[in-house]
């Protein structure tokens, strides 16, 4: 990638972009500029893009990916969780951006798109829909908390689990009733109801040892005070 001086981008509104901005904003219109970019105008994948927003926000990061006809411009930006291996993705609408500065413009042919399994991201798609739909049942039920937390660490580990007004049917096999504790597991003796009843006394041994480290980590600062005083 070879250095290019810093250049604006003018063409987005017709005009200077950062003119038309002012000029919206003198006329009480706020910063909407209108997009009238002639055909040809984009933004190459892998420059690095510096943008300024109508409040005054400054942005800059590395095209990912620019849409012409929304003026939608995706960069990637150092996390903002400071970790080395992560990335932001920002989702700009340069509809509301008052100045774009190509700060490295890309010119060569950018990487091959990654193929993409349409069927898996289906799969997944209609999964997250059918747990969606059914902790919408089990809010709608009246479920306590409780039960919700339990039917989605079942659901983790066995994906034929179901909810029958307010008991967990798991495998058609395992009834577990209110409160959900393990002596509300119901069903044939035999390794089907012994998984659920382990997977169900390891969920809420889990979730005692949570509160307990979330009593302890909210009594810290109590101690270092008391300490310090």
């Amino acid at each position: 990638m070879s250095a290019r001086p810093v250049r604006r981008v003018a063409a987005l509104t017709g005009r200077p972009a950062f003119a038309a901005a002012a000029a919206a904003a003198a006329a009480g219109r706020g910063c909407s500029p209108k997009m009238a970019a002639p055909p040809g105008e984009y933004f190459s994948v892998g420059s690095q893009v510096s943008c300024r927003t109508c409040q005054e926000q400054r942005l800059q990061g590395e095209v990912v990916a620019f849409d012409y006809q929304s003026k939608m411009l995706a960069l990637k930006c150092p996390s903002s969780s400071g970790k080395p291996n992560h990335a932001d993705i920002l989702l700009i609408n340069l509809q509301y951006v008052s100045e774009v500065e190509i700060i490295n413009d890309r010119t060569e042919t950018p990487p091959p798109l990654a193929s993409l399994n349409v069927s898996k991201l289906a799969s997944k798609a209609r999964t997250e829909k059918e747990e969606k739909l059914s902790q919408a049942y089990a809010i709608s039920a009246g479920v306590s908390l409780e039960g919700q937390q339990l039917f989605q660490t079942i659901h983790k580990t066995i994906k034929d689990c179901k909810w029958q007004e307010k008991n967990i049917i798991v495998m058609e096999e395992v009834v577990i009733t209110p409160p959900y504790q393990v002596e509300n597991c119901k069903g044939k003796e035999g390794s089907a109801l012994s998984h659920v009843r382990k997977i169900v006394e390891k969920h809420f041994r889990d979730v005692e040892s949570q509160k307990i480290l979330q009593r302890s980590q909210a009594q810290q600062p109590q101690k270092e005070a008391a300490l310090s005083s």
